[in-house]
């Protein structure tokens, strides 16, 4: 039992026989502590619950926790690859007890666990205590048989733990192993323990007081138990190795590379090859756990062990592109006890892809600018700063990389010129930013941003965070507080609230801290990646400084995710259905509902959409992972990722990929691929179902998609469902046979209508009034005119009785007028052939309608219509007719 992979089961199991929970690791990112950029121990995560902040329903947990240390207070970058023991990502294994076993229980665990379970000789072993804790050293003797001389005491800081200036602290107790004279170094506390011969793999820290003030310290009610041990550590005593990276982890990763290069290490190269095997495994959790390359904060961290790994990978003979080749040999050893390296495998892969390409043309166009630019210096000159910062802003090659590269030949670079440059430049871009309308008041946040950095977003993994108060904006001012009631921005350190863009709306939700609550009711992206939640205050002051604990609201949150994942599949749908000429022109992602705008010149039958709605459906009945990758935008398109209308894009982007094609030319392919900042839900199963209601057009050439999804569409379904079921209990029918039933009385209602009209026509032309008054001929200047009102026929079937009416008529002039149904009111004229030379009904139309409160009307000499809005003044109508015939008989 050698193996790193048997070690950590078995560290695990053995404290889970010892009721003990076993806790999966938490992220990388520290969802609970904002001081940290990286989770560092294993205590990380338990920290609210040793203060007493959280409650959990386990008194007593284990864990085998992820860690970075290469960022910050604790960063061990540059000593990796040339020390035995040093890493940027190592594991810590851990046990906690939160106020249930104490000291001599801690102790016991321990050692049965490394004498029995580990073998570990025991004449080999040491502890060291702090020089004051009789009681752990008394423990030791008892529980181990230790004699005086290999319990060490130590007076310092090194063994006794604080959380910080205040808060939980108490005494150490480290775990040491001789590891031979054939190793340089002495005991701890001695003149040569920075030595490797006496190596401390286990610290047992005794949480027992509670630092009140600097000088206050009281006993804490429920003394806990924090432990960690290295596992690489454990893995080099038990496989009998000096360094971590000769354990058979670090040996299949070295051997990756090997193979990768087609070379192996030597005396030379070999610490090349370890930097490489340690920053593989930090870059590739980082990116698992959502952290992506960039130029601030934990991003550029990570960009700078990425980095240095590829230069070594160069200094190696690498040709090409090296580390994304060597993802599948981690992900093989790792991928079982971290499922997210197996989630994140195609992500981690096109980053680290990515990532190298972009730096080895950096790289080569920096290095020949540099030697042009430093060809007249020798050693011990400096390289002027304006230089130094136009590489870094013009051509993007670091500054650290600048002074790597001239360290060899002795030149250093002017920092205070490099910094006075990019002060100008800061400078011009904030006048840039002055202008007026939007630009000026939106210029209150570069300044923000200048001063707190870029927003840390959290988001893509987590709905709960901890940071601090940044800034806060109230009327387009920064102010130091905000008190109860208050309308300001606030901005924090790092958050999990999404900023409106790409069509979804931004989060709401709660910030909380010590006296105060802070109800966010939007988020937006401001100036350059700063995120700004909006809102009031709540309760209490809030404070620039203040700790608080961000928490998004997470059923708007869900139904966000859902919305978003159902727009790409939509999307796709409609351009298998309709072709691929559909294009995205603007969406709205909110909590109830989708919408977006798409390209196409027709109205979208009712056959299609349900077409496109069973497609996307499809896809998500499959539950398949949505994923992510980072790519460049060139490479994104080139694979088919579809960039959206009106969206800007990075050099970098995340492409989204869902689900896999049923049909056609995207049958066994991936169906939804991307370009997209948005968050989505992590299977297409969560979206439960898409159900478009409606297409309409917006534009021309623009048709608009409306659709819901998952609870909201199972709501909608409802609804209709209970509406067919009203309708047919009103029918005295099943809900099966309530669409004939209806379609019968339809048709029932149009016979009846068209019957009921045919018989006013009758009347109307028998002469009786029940369809409205008599009919009336008299002769207006020699020319017969017959005029009648009808009531309740459409005026459509009332050219028809004028026809009838002129036949009878022999020669003369026809006038109808009436109401219709909706009350409007409307006047047909028609002449016989006879006169249609002389009197023009359109004429006559035009007055009567004009006369009736109507806008006039149109048609032939011998037929016309026209209308009017009040159909109470149809007998207008008549002497206006009238008027004209006399005025035409005259003539």
């Amino acid at each position: 039992m050698s193996g790193v992979n048997e070690i950590r089961s078995t560290f695990l199991d053995y404290f889970g026989k010892n009721g003990h929970e076993i806790v999966a690791s938490s992220p990388l990112v520290p969802r609970n502590d904002p001081t940290l950029m990286f989770t560092n121990a294993g205590m990380v995560q338990f920290k609210n619950v040793f203060t007493g902040l959280e409650k959990r329903a386990y008194a007593r947990a284990t864990t085998s926790q992820k860690c970075v240390r290469a960022g910050g207070k604790h960063n061990d970058l540059d000593n990796v690859g040339y020390t035995a023991r040093h890493l940027t990502f190592f594991e810590m294994l851990g046990n906690f007890s939160f106020g249930d076993y104490f000291k001599e229980r801690a102790i016991d665990l321990a050692w049965t666990l490394i004498t029995r379970d580990f073998g570990l000789p025991r004449n080999k072993l040491l502890v060291t205590v702090y020089h004051t804790d009789d009681q752990a050293a008394d423990l030791w003797k008892k529980i181990a048989g230790f004699s005086d001389d290999r319990i060490i005491r130590i007076p310092t800081s090194d063994n006794f733990w604080a959380m910080g200036d205040t808060g939980p602290c108490g005494p150490c107790s480290e775990i040491f192993i001789d590891r031979g004279e054939h190793i340089w170094g002495g005991p701890p506390g001695s003149p040569e323990e920075d030595g490797d011969r006496f190596l401390e793999f286990w610290n047992l820290v005794f949480m027992q007081y509670e630092q009140v003030t600097k000088e206050e310290r009281i006993d804490l009610p429920r003394p806990s138990i924090d432990t960690g041990m290295g596992l690489e550590r454990m893995a080099s005593i038990l496989q009998g190795v000096d360094s971590v990276f000769e354990t058979d982890l670090f040996r299949t990763l070295i051997d990756a590379t090997a193979s990768a290069l087609g070379r192996g290490p030597d005396k030379d190269s070999v610490a090349s090859f370890r930097v490489i095997a340690d920053h593989l495994r930090s870059s590739c959790f980082l990116i698992a756990d959502g952290v992506l390359p960039s130029n601030e904060g934990r991003g550029y961290v990570l960009r700078r062990i990425m980095r240095r790994a590829m230069r070594h990978g160069q200094l190696l003979g690498a040709g090409e592109p090296l580390m994304w080749k060597l993802v599948p040999a981690l992900v093989r050893e790792m991928g079982q006890a971290y499922p997210e390296l197996v989630r994140g495998q195609a992500l981690i892969t096109e980053t680290l892809k990515l990532e190298e390409t972009r730096f080895r043309k950096t790289l080569a166009r920096g290095i020949g600018l540099l030697e042009d630019a430093t060809a007249t210096l020798g050693p011990g000159d400096m390289l002027d700063g304006e230089t130094a910062f136009k590489l870094y802003d013009t051509y993007g090659f670091p500054l650290d990389l600048t002074q790597d590269a001239l360290r060899q030949r002795n030149i250093s670079v002017n920092l205070d010129g490099f910094q006075d440059a990019m002060a100008r430049q800061k400078a011009e871009a904030r006048k840039s930013w002055a202008g007026s309308g939007e630009a000026a008041t939106e210029v209150v946040w570069f300044g923000v941003r200048e001063r707190t950095g870029a927003t840390e977003f959290l988001g893509y993994d987590t709905e709960q965070a901890e940071g601090v108060v940044a800034a806060l904006v109230k009327d387009g001012v920064p102010v130091e507080s905000a008190a109860v009631g208050e309308t300001v921005g606030l901005v924090a350190s790092q958050t999990p609230f999404y900023g409106e863009s790409g069509g979804q709306v931004g989060d709401t939700g709660t910030i909380a801290g010590e006296g105060f609550r802070f109800d966010v009711t939007d988020t937006q992206k401001k100036g350059d990646g700063l995120f700004v939640h909006f809102g009031k205050v709540a309760e209490g002051t809030v404070k620039v400084g203040a700790a608080v604990v961000l928490e998004v609201d997470h059923a708007r949150r869900t139904a966000l995710r859902s919305n978003h994942s159902a727009t790409h599949l939509v999307h796709e749908a409609l351009r298998e259905v309709l072709g691929t000429h559909v294009a995205q022109k603007g969406s709205l992602v909110a909590p109830d509902r989708l919408r977006f705008d798409i390209s196409h010149n027709k109205p979208i039958s009712l056959e299609e959409l349900e077409q496109v709605e069973h497609m996307a459906n499809e896809i998500v009945v499959q539950n398949s992972p949505v994923t992510t990758r980072l790519m460049s935008v060139d490479d994104a398109i080139a694979e088919g990722a579809m960039a959206l209308f009106g969206e800007k894009y990075g050099d970098e982007v995340r492409v989204v990929s869902m689900g896999t094609g049923l049909h056609g030319a995207k049958a066994n392919r991936p169906y939804s691929v991307e370009l997209c900042g948005g968050t989505h839900v992590r299977s297409t199963g969560d979206i439960g179902l898409v159900r478009i209601l409606s297409d309409s057009a917006v534009a021309a050439g623009v048709r608009r998609i409306e659709a819901l999804t998952g609870e909201a569409a199972r709501m909608h379904l409802d609804e209709q469902d209970r509406r067919l079921k009203a309708i047919a209990a009103t029918l005295k029918v099943s809900p099966a046979d309530a669409l004939s039933r209806v379609e019968a009385l339809v048709e029932e209602r149009r016979k009846l209508e068209r019957d009921l009209i045919d018989a006013r026509k009758k009347l109307a032309m028998s002469g009786g009034d029940a369809a409205g008054g008599q009919a009336r001929t008299e002769a207006i200047g020699g020319v017969q005119v017959m005029t009648r009102l009808v009531d309740g026929i459409p005026a459509r079937e009332v050219k028809g009785l004028v026809d009838e009416a002129k036949r009878s008529l022999g020669s003369g002039i026809v006038v109808f007028a009436g109401r219709s149904e909706e009350g409007k009111g409307y006047v047909v004229v028609g002449v016989t052939d006879d006169l249609a030379k002389d009197f023009d009904a359109a004429e006559m139309v035009r007055a009567a309608a004009l006369a009736a409160g109507g806008q006039g009307g149109g048609g032939r000499r011998d037929m016309a219509q026209g209308g009017f809005p009040d159909g109470g003044q149809s007998a207008a109508v008549f002497p206006a007719v009238a008027a004209v015939v006399r005025q035409k008989a005259a003539a």
